[in-house]
């Protein structure tokens, strides 16, 4: 429990949150091999993880497929349209889908991708990032101020590691891993 001191019209007042109050938000991905955690940056990205946490929150990237790694790059994921293992995967369309929600203009930032960041996968316009996200592993600093940074992996990289990796050239794979659930929480 945290104890916090207010001040209001001259009185002092005490007050309790159970928990941090003000603590960073976090995704958490159970992954075959264990969970990952991600502490979420809404100070970088407000629209993008307002975003990720919504469509967490319904349940749309459960069973979502990595339908893109590139070993020594980075895993993607989060095409809850065609990649959804157990409801409707597609894999000729996986990789060009996204939610019922709308795209969201691109929130670059100073924030440099190095292993465990995460980021938000778009196609060639900067502005068509909508609910597909990628996990670096390792650092990508080509891909500064190109793509919209969301977070960071706190815990559970070695997980991530163990993420079945793509045979092609564009990291496609085939049977691939999916994020069993991912839920929405504090860290």
């Amino acid at each position: 429990m945290k104890l916090f001191y207010l001040a209001f019209a001259g009185v002092l007042y005490l007050a309790s949150f159970a928990g941090d109050a003000f603590a960073a938000d976090t995704l958490t991905i159970q992954l075959k091999g264990g969970p990952v955690v991600i502490e979420l940056a809404p100070d970088v990205a407000p629209k993008h993880v307002a975003q990720i946490e919504a469509l967490a929150k319904k349940g749309a990237y459960d069973n979502v497929a990595f339908h893109r790694v590139i070993d020594g790059f980075m895993a993607q994921t989060g095409d809850v349209q065609y990649g959804n293992m157990e409801k409707g995967f597609d894999k000729g369309q996986v990789g060009t889908g996204g939610s019922d929600m709308p795209n969201i203009p691109a929130e670059f930032s100073k924030a440099p991708f190095v292993r465990g960041t995460v980021g938000m996968a778009r196609s060639q316009d900067p502005n068509s990032a909508n609910s597909q996200f990628f996990i670096m592993f390792a650092d990508g600093s080509f891909l500064n101020g190109q793509y919209t940074v969301v977070g960071k992996v706190v815990s559970g990289m070695e997980n991530v590691d163990k993420i079945k990796k793509g045979e092609g050239q564009n990291g496609e794979v085939s049977d691939p891993d999916r994020m069993i659930k991912v839920t929405v929480g504090k860290k």
